[in-house]
Parts: structure tokens; sequence; C-alpha cells
């Protein structure tokens, strides 16, 4: 045998196995018709039942290892080998077991001797036909039944997993007894020295293989050996087809997915998917579960998985497991396992799968009716519980009527209990009173005590209650917290993370690499819109600048012209490009500025698909009711533009192949799932987190997807790109925020003389009074006190209203800060607790900032020319450049600037300059070589390395007029235009500004 052969490939690997507890199994006691080995089978129960198998042996005498077998195979073939291991069969009224796993923990000797008894066999060049001499390179079977197969290919002989992966499509028939979906051999893996792809089921050449490899600097493949000893793909005979591992893996892991769909002319199809973890997800739920084995309860665990990650597996994989956890002590470590999520199809997903693990009734509970079903779940110590955050602040008024009903002075059990939660989509549910108010409900008898011994030791122990709600903001060591998220925040990372890193990461690009989700940037267009307003109104009305602007742009982007030329652009490019993707069932959504636009939109497209007969039909989704300034009297919902259709029903109706366009306002822009979307019209401001989860809504794969298209009325290139790559390696964690800013802001509040000390003392004490002190009157004496605060703030509003709105902000900024840094900083000073409560009620009671005018400019102005031009085409990269890390809450609140006041004449002129669309290709090079010739000076370098962009914009504007002055005879015209136009100056100035300072800080980053 050449030691560079295939040969020798699988002799390394039968090694590894065969030490660690397999048995080689001779290829000739397979029987081919059956697709078992018989005598392993009988060996195997014979050694572990044996009083069953003195009962039958008596009804059959010599016949019975025949009976037996014939009970198991009928089993098989109509059970599937799954369900057939994990739960046994009936031979004549007696059940049989042909495979007993691990138990949760070592109480008893018996089981664990039974576990040890499983007869896990290794062949090699299996010969599995009964009609032919073809052979498989590996076949694995757990006592006698084959369940895992392996076609290995050799690099060396000129083979790789990609020659094993076409002998699979075209030399492997799925009739034949070993192959049959879920009868006999559960997945398939095609494996080379390098990488490795797996399939639980073959169906000739459609069979699709998935990428089962452990990812390389944050993308596909696989890393090298550490010592360079080793093959690259050894992970998967060391670790995951390790005895224990795919004993471990039939138990718990592998699992029929059923789904059952109604088709439109009304007959049911039932799909099913055998779903075998990818190795991150198995890798991801058996770290967080040895860690919490070992670590014990009260630890977080982060996990930033990407979308396409298969997330809803890997929860329900996570969560099974930790239901049944024990220690090291062999204790039982959660008592109940609380999910958190939005999402209805995780709870169907769980329980389905859950089911499959564990037949018994009420393992897994979704509380889909009030708070008094989660508190009884809850005081019932429910094995998995799966509701929404929302519910908790109001279950401990129902855990106190609970015990009241059922009688005997009965405390509740849930001081003592141990929980572990898992939050799905933890960037959104990581912060905030009702996150507390969990952690408050589910917080132990630790909570009460470290309560108790706060208020002792300030002197205050009427006021139990304000040191219980200190407390609950921070860590509870009877709680573990497993948070699930695609797009983390600052916040994120600091409360959940491990020193702002996650417990473990999938990343987008890795993602992407390996084909789980489409590049939604690989096909991306931007427009831009030109115009020139002009005034027909002979008065020249003195405005506020910022508001006049914003209203001016309302009218552009309401004018009837601008959505019927949009309209048209897309409704074309549907047309003739999109209609016939994904095999002709590609879809399109369009992303609106709001609500009114999403009317105007939907108007218009309708309008215009009847009036080119096209066969397509819109939808769109918006919440509430829209008023049209246009027409007063007429009022707008979604169900009505619909033609009746239920919200609801929406996303169902949205399969179905008539209707092909989604117009949407801040609906469906995250969590929505749809293969069959494939392009994207946006015509919205999208900035960071928003950015990714809304063009991810056309990530998703289908067999016939084989790309995207964004086209972009608004945004630039350059900011999609910096709003992705914060995601596509993995998130990075700005700078820790300063928990002394916090006291900072707070002596700023206190300076202002809106409340008083007394007031703060005073609201705190009846807020948080004892039970048996609370009356009726409380209310009142609340508001009293907040009222005075609340005259004092409309009296600054009155004569500085300026100074009015920045108090605002920093009262916001507080209650930001306080809520955020209380989680992950005990500050253990109950002045900070007061005021935040106090503050927080304020909040409520000030009054709306002044609006001042509001403009309507339909009278006024009107639309002189209009021009919509292709601006970009092509793929936006994010392999280039440097992701700006994850930035936390900031310590100032928004302020209200003083507005400027300028005639409107003059701001339509403004805007004009700004959007009038002469810049040409040469101007466009000009201002290139500008940027060039100011990323070389060193002033601007210097003033990069120690300023912020707004004071290094100071610097730049200088040396950007001395940059023009020198290339005056390279573009005169364009010259003339920014030394004669302040406003363009100002533009050109910030725009070039930015990106200078971005490429010199890059550059810094780079290093030499």
């Amino acid at each position: 045998m050449k030691r560079t052969s295939e040969a020798a490939f699988e002799t390394a690997i039968d090694a590894v196995l065969l030490d660690d507890g397999y048995k080689r199994v001779d290829a000739k006691g397979f029987d081919r018709e059956r697709a078992i080995f018989p005598d392993e089978a009988l060996a195997f129960i014979r050694a572990t039942q044996t009083k069953v198998w003195e009962k039958l042996e008596a009804l059959h005498g010599e016949q019975t290892g025949a009976r037996v077998l014939e009970s198991l195979c009928k089993w098989l073939d109509t059970h599937g080998a799954l369900a057939t291991l994990r739960h046994g069969f009936k031979c004549f009224g007696k059940t049989l077991r042909i495979a007993f796993f691990r138990p949760a923990h070592g109480l008893n000797p018996e089981l664990e001797a039974r576990y040890q008894a499983n007869r896990l066999g290794l062949t090699r060049q299996l010969h599995f036909s009964p009609k032919s001499e073809k052979s498989l390179d590996m076949v694995l079977s757990v006592n006698g039944i084959p369940v895992v197969t392996l076609e290995l290919k050799n690099p060396l002989s000129g083979q790789t997993a990609a020659n094993a992966i076409h002998q699979y499509r075209h030399d492997r028939d799925p009739r034949e007894p070993i192959f049959v979906f879920t009868k006999r051999t559960l997945v398939h893996f095609a494996v080379d020295t390098e990488e490795a792809y797996m399939t639980t089921r073959l169906a000739g050449a459609s069979t699709y293989f998935l990428p089962f490899n452990r990812g390389f600097r944050g993308g596909a493949g696989n890393p090298p050996d550490r010592d360079d000893r080793n093959y690259k793909t050894a992970y998967l005979w060391e670790e995951v087809l390790q005895r224990d591992s795919l004993l471990d893996l039939l138990a718990r892991f592998l699992h029929l997915n059923i789904e059952e769909k109604t088709t439109d002319d009304g007959k049911k199809v039932r799909k099913e998917n055998l779903i075998f973890p990818r190795y991150h997800q198995l890798q991801a739920v058996r770290e967080m579960v040895s860690a919490a084995a070992t670590e014990g309860v009260g630890h977080n665990y982060l996990v930033e998985h990407s979308a396409g990650s298969g997330k809803s597996n890997t929860i329900a994989w996570l969560a099974h497991r930790l239901s049944s956890l024990h220690n090291e002590r062999d204790e039982r470590l959660f008592d109940s396992v609380v999910v958190i999520t939005d999402r209805v199809v995780l709870d169907r997903q769980l329980q389905n799968t859950i089911y499959q693990f564990d037949h018994r009734q009420g393992v897994v509970l979704n509380i889909d009716e009030d708070s008094r079903q989660l508190a009884e779940a809850l005081e019932d110590g429910v094995p998995i519980i799966i509701t929404t955050l929302q519910k908790f602040p109001f279950v401990s008024g129902q855990l106190s009527k609970l015990s009241e009903e059922r009688g005997e002075g009965r405390k509740s059990h849930l001081p003592t209990r141990n929980y572990a939660v898992i939050i799905d989509e933890a960037h959104s549910s990581q912060s905030g009173e009702t996150a507390t108010e969990l952690k408050g409900v589910l917080g132990g008898a630790e909570l009460r005590r470290k309560a108790q011994e706060m208020a002792e030791e300030e002197g205050e122990v009427e006021l139990e209650r304000l040191f219980r709600s200190m407390a609950k903001r921070g860590h509870q060591p009877n709680m573990s917290f497993f948070a699930f998220t695609a797009t983390p925040k600052h916040k994120t990372l600091a409360i959940f993370g491990r020193n702002g890193e996650p417990f473990h990461r999938y990343t987008m690009r890795q993602a992407i690499e390996e084909g789980f989700i489409e590049d939604v940037l690989k096909s991306y267009v931007t427009y831009k819109t030109y115009y020139k307003l002009i005034k027909k109104a002979e008065e020249d009305p003195n405005v506020e600048r910022k508001k006049a602007a914003k209203a001016l742009a309302r009218f552009m982007r309401l004018h009837p012209h601008n959505i019927g030329q949009k309209t048209e652009v897309m409704v074309e490019h549907f047309q003739h490009f999109t209609r016939h993707k994904i095999g002709g069932h590609a879809k399109a959504m369009v992303v609106t500025g709001s609500r009114l636009e999403a009317v105007r939109y939907k108007q218009e497209f309708d309008r215009y698909i009847q009036e080119k007969s096209y066969p397509l039909k819109s939808l769109v989704a918006f919440s509430g009711s829209v008023e049209d300034d246009k027409i007063p009297e007429k009022s707008y919902t979604e169900v009505e533009m619909n033609d009746g259709l239920k919200e609801k029903e929406l996303p169902d109706t949205f399969t179905k192949p008539d209707f092909r366009v989604l117009l949407v306002a801040e609906k469906y822009q995250t969590g929505f799932d749809q293969p069959l979307l494939h392009t994207m019209y946006v015509d919205k401001r999208l900035e960071g987190i928003q950015a990714v989860q809304t063009l991810s809504r056309l990530n998703r794969t289908h067999p016939l997807k084989d790309d995207t298209f964004v086209l972009d009325f608004v945004n630039e290139p350059g900011e999609i790109q910096e709003a992705f790559r914060q995601y596509y390696d993995g998130s990075v964690m700005g700078e820790k925020v300063d928990p002394d800013k916090l006291y900072e802001v707070k002596a700023e509040l206190d300076a202002s003389g809106v409340y008083l000390q007394t007031e703060v003392a005073e609201f705190a004490r009846v807020f948080f009074a004892p039970k048996r002190r609370q009356s009726p009157g409380d209310h009142k004496a609340m508001n009293a006190i907040i009222d005075q605060a609340v005259a004092r703030f409309v009296q600054l509003q009155n004569t500085e209203e300026a100074e009015a709105e920045l108090w605002r902000g920093k009262l916001q900024a507080f209650r930001n800060l306080y809520s955020f840094l209380s989680q992950v900083i005990p500050y253990q000073d109950s002045d900070l607790e007061k005021l935040f409560t106090y503050l927080r009620h304020l909040a409520l009671k000030l009054p709306k900032r002044k609006s001042g005018p509001g403009y309507q400019f339909d009278e006024e102005i009107e639309l002189d020319y209009y021009r919509l031009q292709k601006i970009s085409e092509g793929s936006i990269s994010l392999n280039e450049g440097y992701a700006k890390p994850l930035d936390g809450p900031r310590e100032v609140g928004s302020g209200m600037l003083r507005e400027e006041h300028v005639s409107l004449s003059r701001l339509i002129d403004i805007i004009n300059q700004r959007f009038g669309g002469e810049l040409n290709e040469a101007d466009q090079l000009f201002f290139d070589q500008i940027s060039e010739a100011a990323s070389r000076s060193e002033a601007l370098q210097k003033a990069a390395e120690v300023n912020s962009l707004d004071k290094f914009q100071l610097v730049f504007r200088q040396v950007l007029e001395s940059l023009f002055i020198e290339r005056i005879e390279l573009n005169e015209e364009l010259f003339t235009d920014y030394m004669g136009k302040p406003e363009m100056q100002e533009l050109v100035s910030k725009w070039l500004g930015s990106q200078v300072y971005e490429r010199l800080s890059a550059a810094k980053k780079a290093g030499p």
C-alpha cells in the first residue's frame, strides 16, 4: 500500500476509530437485502436484554433470532432508523431496545452499563447492493444498524471531496435498501484531507450537500493542524464520529423536520427533512453545555451567529440539553429553561424537535395567553417555557394571587430555583426595565438577602423594595443567560459577552462563502435624483432653515412626478429582469421612507401595472391608519389597501404566484423569511444595524436562486459597506463606557434646579413603600411631587427653550446610561436608583418639545425639472477596509439647536445647488485628485491622529482652499463655483473632509 494512496487515508481513519472503541465488523456479515448486520443486532439484544430474550425464546425456540430480526426490519421500514434507535421496537408484544444512550446523570449504574454495551462497528469497503458489487469506502453501524457512510478521497491521488459528491449523486442509487431515506443510514459524508461535506438524503443528481467544515479566518474551509502533523479534516473522526459523540448525535441532535403545506389548489403536501447539525451548531451547543456544567449557574454566554446559521435548531438543541443538564456531582443544574422570543416559528420548531427526543407531554409549554399562564408554568416548574419578554412585568402580581389561591400560606418555589434563560435576538432584548423585571421575577433567595443587607447597611429598612430594585439589575447567581444574535450592539457585547467577545461566533462571511445565505451586496445599483425647485408665490417669508428644508424634502419625495418616475423604473426593472429569476417565481420588496409614501407608492404601482396590463399584483404593509393631506377626509389602512386581506394573512398570501411585489414602511424589514425574495428597491435612508437587517431580507437561499439585486435611490454604497462590514467578520466592541460619566450627568441634572433632592427622596419614600404602608393616596402624592419639577421645567422652556431641551436630553442620557451600566457595574448607590426611578416618571409628565411652525409648501413652490440617473452599478466588497467598533451609549443627550432663519428663496437655491446635477466626470476626477493630494499632506496626517472628525474639518478647510488654488488650471469652472459659493464650500469640505479623515484613520490602524 502506497503511503500517498486513498487506502492509506482510510487506514489512518480506521486506526483512530478502532482505538476509540469501535470494533471492526466484517463486510461479509452484511445482509444486503435487509441492509443490517444481523449478528451484531442479535448479539447486542441478547447481551443487554436477557430476560426479554428468554421469554421470546420460550415462545419461538430456535426461530427466536429470525423472528426478532423480522420485527426489527419491519419496524425500521415503518418508523425509520432514528426512532427505532431511540425508542426500540415491538416483537410479539415485547419491547426491545436496539440502542441505549448515556443517561443525563450517573445515579443509575445499570443504565451506564447498558450504555457501555453498545456495539459501534466500522466496516471498510462494504458491498452494499443486492444487485451489484459496488462498495462504500467506510460504513459506521450501531448495534448492527448502519447509520453513517463515508466516501473518502485523497488529493495526493488526484481526487477531492468533489469527486466523492459526484460519486454519491451519480453512482449511489437512493432506492438501494441501505440508502432509503431515514430507514437505514442517516448521514453521508464526502471527505478528503482538506474539506468535508454531508447530506442526510441521497436523491440522485439533485442530492444537496452541506459544508461540514470548521471555518478558517472567519470564512469557509478548515484551518491547518496546529502542529502540521494531522489532516485538516481530522476533527470529523476524532471529534464528531468519536464513539460517545456519535451516540450523543443520535440521541439528542438528529431530528426529522416535517412541514405540511397547502397548495393553491387545496392539496396538502408533506415535506420531510432529516436535520443533522452543522459543525458550528454542534460545537456551540456542546461548548455551552460543557461550560455551564463546569462553571455552574450564574454565567452569561453570547452567541453571535449570522443569518443562515440555523439558529432556531441551535436554540432547540440547547434548550433540550440544558433542561436535563447535571453537574459533576450529578445535581440537576436548571429547574426550568425559559426561552425569550417573539417568533411563532421558533415555538413550533422547539416543540416538534424536543418531542422527538422526549416523548413525554408537557416538557415544552408555549405561553400564548397571558402573564397568569406564565406564572403557573414557572410555579409548576415546566422544564422548557417559551414566552415573550413583555409578559414579565405582570408576573409578580400573578404569582401572589396564585399563592393565595393555592392556599395554606403556600410560598412560591421560585426563590429556591435556578434558571437558564435563552434569548432569541438578544440585540433587542438585553436592556430596559422589562429585562430587569425578568431578573426580578426569577431572581432567587440571594437577591432578597442582598436587598435586606443593603437596606440594613443604609439604615433604610422601610425601603427594602428600593434595594431589591437595585439588586435585580445586576448579576443574578441563580440565572444563566444564553443570548443569540446575528447583529450585536455595544450593549449586547458588554452585558452578555466575555471581555466584549462572544462565547461562540459564526460569521456572515462564513455563511456567505458556505452558501447558506446570499451575498446581497453583489449586485447593487444606485440612482440619484436631480431636481430643481422654483418659488411660484410672490411672498418670500423667513423660515426656520432645518424644518423648512425637511418640508421641502418631503414635498419632493411625495411629489407625484418623483413617485411616478421611480415607480416606472421599479416596475419595468421587475418586469424585464426580476420576473424571470428563481424559475420565474421571483418577488421584490419596496422599502419606503414613510407610511404616507407607502400609500402613494401602492396607488401608483397599481395604476401603472393596470395601465401596462402586467401580470403581477402588489401588497402593502404599514401599521395603523394614514391620512393624506391631499385628501383630508380620507384615511388609509393596510387591510383596506390590500382589498380586505387580514394582517396575519399577508405573509402566506405573498407566497402565492400572483403577488410579486411587497411595499413596506417599517414592517417586514426584520425577521421576514421569504426565499423567493430576489430584488429590493430602496427609497429610504438606511443606517447601521437597520441597513444590515433590511437588506438581509434578500439573503435566504432557494435551489433556483443564484443571485440577488438591490436598486437604491437614497443611500451611498460606502455607507452600506460600512454598515455590513461591522458584522461581516464578527463584531468588535468599541471603548467601554466610563462609569463615572453617570455621575457627571447626574451632577449637571442636579445643578439645573428643575428638581430638588428632597423631592427625589420623598418620591422614593412613597414609591418604594412596603405593602403594609401603601395607601390609595400614594398616586396623588407622587403626582404632586413630580408636578413641582414639571412647573419649573415649563418656566425654563418659556424663557430658554434650547436650555430646557438640552436638560431633557441629559435626563434621557442618564436613564439610558443607568439602565445599561447598572447591569454591568454593581454601583450599590441608592441615590442613583432613587433618581432613576424619579426621572423615569418625571419624563412622562414633561410637556412635549415645542415644534414651532410647520411648513406646507404645496402652494409656494413647484418642481421646475427632474432627472433620475444611474450612478453606480456592481458589487460592494466587504473584503477591503476595516470595520468600525460598535460604540456604546453616549453620556450626552440630544438637545435642541437654535434654529437658523433664512429666506425661502435662498433655501430653495441652496437645495437646487446640491441636487441640480451639474457635476460631470471631469468634476469628479478633479475631486478625486484633491482627495489624493490631501491624504498625502503631513499636516492633515498629524491632525487626523490627534483630533475628532469635527476638529479635523477645521484644519482640512484651510488646506482644501490651497489645494483648489494650486489646481485652478485643471478645472477653472469648478474652481469658480467653489470659490464663489459658500454653501458649496461647506458641502464639498464636509464631503471630502470625511473621506480623507476616514482614509488617514484606516492607514494609521493598518500600520506601516
